[in-house]
């Protein structure tokens, strides 16, 4: 798959507490949701076929992680990701068939009097984090193979391991299974550029009626570390998606520490150095 012609989507708001640690819950004070625990927004972080926006700068990356000069206050956020096929009837998206899920970074910049969610997430090349390796999934239906998949995250700092994420369950979040789809589908279709928000339904058709979307399902909550510790220059961010059948999540963060990547068995993870480039 050329992941230069896919659309890049995230889910805003998807776990209970994330947008209150990040300093955002009040950028959605005046967005309704349809219940409370639902998700607050969909927003793009790359549109293909759109190189005359920032938002067309192809952002994925696997290795490296570029925070420019370091003035602003980034963050790793860690997700899971989702790559979907789009099934349209005419203009409007009708099914997304998922294909595969990875490890992700959602890194962010936590941007005062920004004035639309993407104007955190797309700075340029190399600004999000994507693991390479996939595993391939054929339902989002409950007792599926992501019901017992977490997410951690670790941040390694002068030669100290970190916990950046609460390790949590995917089936956690706010919203997930069909529920989630059907959400994403009605939001594609509906969202209207209000608030933070864009219309994402405009943004579609403008990038051609992309065939593949990656979708980004909402970041977890922070430990107290990563909450309060913002990237620096020469740190190492890595996001952990790992199956609680093989692994406890004290077992990932003793072979996250020691640096015993070999036994992740049934695991998906990236590093990526961050730098200035």
């Amino acid at each position: 798959m050329d992941y230069t012609e896919v659309l890049g989507l995230g889910v805003a708001g998807n776990f209970a507490g994330h947008l209150e640690q990040a300093g955002e819950a009040k950028d959605f004070a005046n967005v309704k949701t349809v219940e409370k625990k639902a998700p607050k927004a969909l927003f793009p972080f790359y549109l293909p076929k759109r190189s005359d926006l920032q938002l067309g700068t192809f952002p994925l990356t696997s290795y490296f992680l570029n925070i420019k000069d370091g003035s602003e206050k980034v963050q790793l956020e860690p997700e899971v990701a989702i790559a979907f096929e789009i099934t349209y009837d005419q203009d409007q998206v009708v099914a997304l068939t998922p294909l595969w899920f990875g490890a992700y970074n959602d890194c962010s910049i936590r941007r005062e009097g920004a004035k639309k969610i993407s104007e955190k997430k797309n700075w340029g090349e190399n600004c999000k984090g994507f693991a390479k390796t996939n595993f391939q999934i054929d339902t989002l239906a409950e007792g599926g193979v992501l019901d017992h998949y977490r997410i951690a995250s670790f941040l390694y700092r002068d030669d100290v391991c970190y916990e950046y994420g609460i390790d949590s369950a995917i089936r956690d979040y706010n919203y997930f299974h069909e529920d989630l789809v059907n959400w994403i589908i009605d939001h594609m279709n509906n969202q209207q550029d209000e608030g933070p928000m864009e219309n994402i339904h405009e943004l579609i058709l403008a990038s051609g009626k992309p065939q593949y979307c990656l979708i980004s399902i909402g970041a977890t909550r922070y430990t107290e570390f990563g909450e309060k510790n913002f990237l620096k220059i020469n740190d190492r961010a890595a996001v952990v998606v790992y199956s609680e059948k093989d692994h406890s999540p004290e077992e990932i963060k003793q072979i996250m520490k020691d640096c015993r990547f070999v036994d992740l068995k049934g695991s998906l993870l990236f590093h990526q150095v961050v730098g200035d480039q």
